[in-house]
């Protein structure tokens, strides 16, 4: 296997995550994951001239996918 292949351990204890991080967590590109952070839908704070990524906005993201899939999703 090449070492260019492994995925780094994802650190828990992180509060804020770089955008690739965040990308790297919901399994997206960086590009789509800056998409979705110019569209306000997934939140992001300004530190200094960073750009980071809250723990939380990720799992609110994830839970706003779900809520909007369940409703669009017709029960049998």
């Amino acid at each position: 296997m090449d070492t260019h292949d492994v995925e780094p351990p994802i650190d828990l204890t992180l509060v804020l995550l770089t955008v690739e991080e965040a990308a790297r967590r919901l399994r997206i590109g960086r590009t789509l994951c800056f998409r979705l952070i110019g569209t306000g839908e997934l939140e992001s704070v300004p530190v200094g001239r960073l750009r980071r990524v809250p723990v939380g906005a990720v799992h609110d993201y994830v839970a706003r996918l779900r809520t909007t899939h369940r409703r669009a999703v017709p029960t049998p």
